[in-house]
């Protein structure tokens, strides 16, 4: 799986070391988006749109987002046009993500989850596939809506 990877500054140090478990994996991080350290102040939703632009942009792409809460992140990759991110705090709602919408994005708050649950939720995220079936016609129907 080829993943893009963004965060602003308040998920530096979460964003950092998930690369690491993506590579752990075996999956490949194409590129990271966001500041260096968390000194640097950041716009999430510049760096959102950076990664909903490269997910939309390859197929078969997944992206993860980070920001404290993951909510600014899926509200600005949302708007971008065969991007589906979803915001989680537990792994279940990252595997029915996959399974039932299709999502392509994972988005997390650094300040709503540590770092053993965000591994927790981004393996169940990546493990996950979709269902096709029913799902495939309501994941159609939100895509549609984006036209």
């Amino acid at each position: 799986m080829r993943l893009f990877v963004g965060s602003d500054h308040a998920a530096v140090a979460l964003r950092d070391h998930l690369v690491a478990v993506i590579g752990d994996l075996g999956h490949e991080v194409v590129h990271v988006f966001g500041p260096v350290d968390a000194a640097e102040r950041t716009d999430y939703p510049d760096v959102a749109h950076a990664v909903a632009r490269a997910v939309a942009g390859e197929d078969g792409a997944f992206g993860l987002l980070l920001c404290g809460s993951g909510q600014g992140m899926a509200i600005a990759a949302n708007r971008h046009p065969g991007v589906r991110a979803v915001v989680c705090s537990e792994a279940y709602s990252a595997a029915m993500g996959r399974a039932h919408n299709d999502a392509n994005v994972l988005c997390l708050g650094a300040r709503v989850v540590g770092p053993g649950l965000a591994e927790s939720i981004l393996r169940a995220f990546l493990e996950g596939a979709f269902e096709g079936g029913r799902h495939g016609r309501r994941v159609a129907k939100i895509d549609a809506a984006g036209s």
